[in-house]
Formats: structure tokens, sequence, C-alpha cells
């Protein structure tokens, strides 16, 4: 190859090279001038996000019963932190090394600018450390977040729920990308079925640094800085003295009361013992501390109005009635012979009483076992099923808090299962007349079929929200929850109301001991029977003629429905409507003489 045609290639190569250098510079400075401009920018530039303050919990006269209060936390900045100070910060924060290596190595959506959350609620005196020290320890800073105050004498742990940091799996499992490593997300309760609302917007503050991370100043002099929007605020329904008294009543027993409004299903108080102090997880909860609650066997943790299935006892006699007359096995005008007792085959069930022939007013009143016993066996297991699913049993109530069952309702394919397709006991639907055997309810579905009996078939979802206001542009936001007609004829409601107002104000009624001369109040006692002491139930509504209030208590291993359940009930039904001026539990206590029948 001749040297003139060697030099030719070498300028065609050199030419080459030169015009793909040309080409990738007019592209890096001109056609990728701001997609990397934007990624040099971000190299440059650390973001410390601004966590909004949570939105405020009111309750139904204004009262905020869910606030929050000003805590710090401490975070690190991968690139300015000297590792050889780690001892000294994990024994400043009371952690261990091996945390904030964690922390450091799994910090999601952040690069090496920008700070790491390794410990929140840390004391002032260890943030007054940190501040005098801020030149020597390199990367460690504090913020001021908000985190939760209740202001309350009262405590409704089961309802406002809490907020914890999210887990690695919610972390992926997110839609979006709001969370971050570190990030408080609502874990129970309102805190949870309302996350979205009450978390707000965040803010950022973009901070110049050089190539070392070394802060040289807000970022274009903070005109790209994003201000944080508070979360929006919930007026709650609960009456947060109603809620104080009825947390009283309840105080040192096991069970649950739940109150709301018939008319629209707004929840008015709502108990379950044992409960909690959520302030223990407003901050930094100790294992130690998490780990007593878990581990307590009163399982505070556990939501009794809402999770718990228990037999109703007694109370599920207006379940029966209605059955039966939407069936067409009874009619309103129907009597059953009772005589004391009930035999099918070689057993024979016992009554408390022996009545004669009654309808069925009268026997919701005195509580006639054998009526309900002879009504559950005519039923059927295919109309029992049928009807008590109308009633909203065997099904979740939808309550807007995060934690809900929903019961056991046996049917035909149930039995099938458990005893084999023809195989079943003969007293099956015995059992099932009077609350008992395979059924299982909770308090929040007894106390919305209660409130169905009272509005002549209106069911409400049961709720705590009324309004959701947004903190920055007050716009309101009312939720909507169902309502729902369950078709049956008038005198059907009638005549079942009427037995429930016999029970407290009739001359033989289980409940008679809470009469009260202010308020027509109406009811119906129940017996849940257990291995040790038995389970003391009542449902009720008031007033008669107007209800505004329906309620359920349950007692665990309380005794009678009128040893327990009438009274606290009782007095809980006279609070509201005395808008929360009568203690009607503290004047009667020593006059209620209990009938000793459900």
């Amino acid at each position: 190859m001749s040297l003139e045609i060697r030099r030719n290639i070498l300028i065609g190569v050199t030419l080459s090279i030169a015009l793909v250098l040309i080409l990738r510079l007019i592209q890096l400075q001109l056609l990728g001038q701001e997609e990397y401009g934007m990624e040099s920018r971000r190299n440059s530039i650390k973001t410390v996000t601004i966590v909004p303050a949570r939105g405020l919990m009111y309750d139904r006269n204004g009262v905020i019963v869910v606030d929050n209060k000003p805590a710090y936390l401490v975070s690190i900045t991968p690139s300015q932190f000297d590792t050889l100070q780690k001892g000294e910060i994990a024994s400043l924060l009371e952690i261990d090394q091996q945390v904030i290596d964690s922390l450091l190595k799994s910090a999601k959506g952040t690069h090496r600018f920008n700070p790491v959350l390794i410990k929140r609620d840390v004391d002032f005196k260890v943030i007054s450390y940190i501040a005098e020290n801020q030149d020597r320890l390199n990367g460690v800073d504090f913020q001021v977040e908000a985190i939760r105050l209740y202001p309350n004498d009262f405590r409704a742990s089961h309802i406002f729920g809490y907020t914890k940091e999210i887990s690695p799996k919610m972390l992926e499992e997110q839609v979006g990308d709001y969370y971050k490593q570190g990030d408080l997300v609502g874990k129970k309760g309102l805190e949870k079925t309302y996350e979205e609302y009450l978390r707000g917007e965040k803010g950022y503050e973009l901070i110049s640094v050089d190539v070392k991370g070394r802060e040289m100043g807000a970022y274009n002099d903070g005109k790209d800085d994003i201000e944080p929007v508070n979360g929006s605020d919930l007026i709650l329904s609960l009456d947060g003295e109603l809620q104080s008294y009825a947390e009283k009543l309840m105080a040192g027993k096991r069970g649950a009361i739940i109150a709301v409004d018939p008319r629209n299903g707004e929840v008015l108080c709502m108990v379950s013992k044992p409960d909690f102090d959520l302030s223990l997880f407003a901050g930094s909860t100790s294992a130690a501390e998490l780990n007593a609650i878990v581990n307590d066997p009163a399982k505070p943790l556990f939501n009794r109005v809402t999770l718990t299935t228990y037999p109703p006892g007694s109370t599920w006699k207006m379940m029966m009635g209605l059955a039966g007359l939407a069936s067409g096995k009874i009619t309103t005008k129907s009597t059953i012979f009772c005589g004391g007792s009930f035999s099918l085959g070689s057993y024979t069930w016992q009554d408390h009483g022996s009545y004669g022939s009654i309808p069925l007013p009268k026997a919701l009143e005195v509580s006639s076992n054998v009526f309900f016993y002879k009504l559950g066996y005519n039923l059927g297991i295919d109309d029992f099923h049928k009807y008590c699913t109308m009633l909203g049993f065997g099904q979740k109530t939808g309550i807007d808090i995060s934690e809900e069952g929903q019961g056991r309702l046996p049917s035909r394919e149930y039995y099938n299962k458990i005893f084999g397709d023809g195989k079943w006991p003969g007293g099956v639907m015995v059992n099932l007349g009077i609350g008992q055997g395979e059924l299982g309810v909770t308090p929040v579905q007894m106390v919305a079929y209660t409130a169905a009996i009272a509005m002549n078939g209106l069911y409400c979802q049961p709720h705590f929200v009324a309004k959701i206001i947004n903190s920055n542009t007050g716009e309101v936001t009312i939720p909507e929850f169902y309502k729902r007609d369950i078709d049956f004829p008038d005198e059907y409601w009638e005549v079942v109301k009427k037995g429930m107002y016999l029970v407290v104000n009739g001359a033989s009624g289980t409940a008679r001991g809470i009469k009260n001369e202010d308020y027509i109040l109406a009811g119906k006692t129940g017996t849940a029977q257990t291995q040790g002491n038995n389970h003391s139930w009542f449902v009720g509504f008031a007033p008669f003629d107007d209800p505004k209030i329906a309620i359920c208590v349950l007692g665990e291993n309380a005794g009678w429905g009128s040893q327990f359940g009438a009274p606290v009930a009782a007095a809980i039904m006279i609070r509201y409507l005395s808008n929360n001026s009568v203690d009607m539990f503290n004047q009667n206590e020593s006059k209620i003489t209990p009938v000793i029948q459900d």
C-alpha cells in the first residue's frame, strides 16, 4: 500500500472520529441540554423532605380529639457522614451501630446527598448535643416533625388507631412513589382508613452542594422549594363526652360497647376493653413496650366491637321473630304454646318459665325460650340464612375502621360440611332459635341490626367520619355511606318493637329494672352460654317513639344480660339523650334488681 493511500486512510479515520465527537457534543450541549442539565443539578442538590403535619380529628361538638405536637428526628447524609463517628452516634441515640449501617445501606428513593432518617422522637438533650457539635458531627442533622397528641380523658384506641413507619413490603407494594423509607403511615383504625386524606402533601427544600457534599446554600435562592400541605381534618360523629363516660363504665371489664344514631349510622361512641395507650405508638416504641402489648393475655390490641364472634343469646330473638314473620311461619297475631320445656327425640330443652300460648311481643318480653325453640325448628336453615343475611349477618357492616370480621352465619352448606349431608343433629335449629349453637356475631353487626329495627328496616352503614375538610382550601367533602331498606311490612317491625318496649316497660320484662321516667327505652337482654361465666348482652334504642340512639353492650363473662349489659346500655342512652348531663348509672346502681332470665 502506497504512502498516499495510507495517508488518506489516516485522514479519513481522523475526520470520522472528529465527526462523531462533534455530533456527540451537539447532542450533549443542544439536544440533551435539559435532560443532562437536570441530572447534573440533581447530583449537586441536596433534597430535604419536609413532612406535613397529619390532619386533625374533631368530635361532633368541634372538640379536638386527635392533635399533633412537635418532635425531633435525627438523620444522616451518607455523602458527608464520617463512619468513624458511628459509635458515638449509636451511643447518643441508644441504638446499635448495625442499625445505622442497615438504614444507610437500604435507604430507598434517595441518593448520597439526601438525608436518611435514623431515629425519630429523639430527646431534646440529644438534639442540643448535635447542635452544639454540628461542625464536628459531619452529615448528622435533625429536623422537626409532628407526632400525634391525644388531649382527652378517654382513649378510643380502637377508633383512632395509630401510625407506624412504613414496612419494606408496603413500600414495595405502594401505588405511586409518595412513601420513602422511614415515612409514617396509618396502620390501624381511622388513621389507616383515611390515610390518603390525613397524610397531606410533602414539601421539599433544595440545597446546593459541592462535589464533596458540602452545603453551599439554598438552590436558586429557594425559588424552587415546595411548601408542604398539611393533611385534611376529619370531623367525626363521635361524642367525646359520651365516649369518656362509656369507657369509665367499662373500666376493669372485658367487652364492647357501640352506640349509633339509627337515622344515619353515625357512631356516637365505641369501646373495646381492655384497650391500650395510643401515645405509646405516637413516637418511638421500644421493643419491650411493643412486646408487652402484643403478648398481653388480655389482648388489648384486639377490637372486641368488630372482631369478637360470640353467640348473641336472646338478643337474637327479634331476628327470629322477623324471619318467622317474613317466611310466613307465624303472623303478627300467632301464638305458640310454652309449657316450660321442648322435647325433640330423646332430648329436652328447658325454659325458665311456663307461659302458655303467647304471641311474639309477649315472648320477647319474658324471653320465652320455648317459643323460639319451636320457631327455629319450624323455620328451617334456608329461611334462617336468607332472612338473617338481609339483616346484615354473616357479612361485614363496612364500618370505616380498618379491622372487621364477618361473624359466622350457619347455612345448609356449612352444616353439610361439618356433619355431612343429612347427618345433622336434630337440635341444630332449636339452638339457633335462641341465638346459641354455631352462630357467631359481632357487636357492630348487632347495633346495626338493632338500629334497623328501630327505623322500621332502614339499615345504615355504621361510620365515624361525617366530614373531611381540606386544611389548605377549606373544601368540605362528605363521605358516602350506604343505606338500604329491608323490605318487610311495617307491621312486622312494629310487633317486634312492641316486644322490645315490653322488655323494659312491661310488668314481666327481663330488663324492667332499667325503666326510666324521663325517656322511654326499648331493648332486649341476652345471655350467651360459655364454659365459664356467661357473656352479658343488651341491645336497645331510645326514645321509643323517636329513636336517636341505638346501642349494643357486651360484657364478657359478666353474667346475665340484665345484670351488666342492660344497666350499662341504659346509662349510656340516658346520658346521650340528656346531653351528657345525667349519670343514671350511679343514681340507679343500688336500685337495680336484675331479672335472672333471658
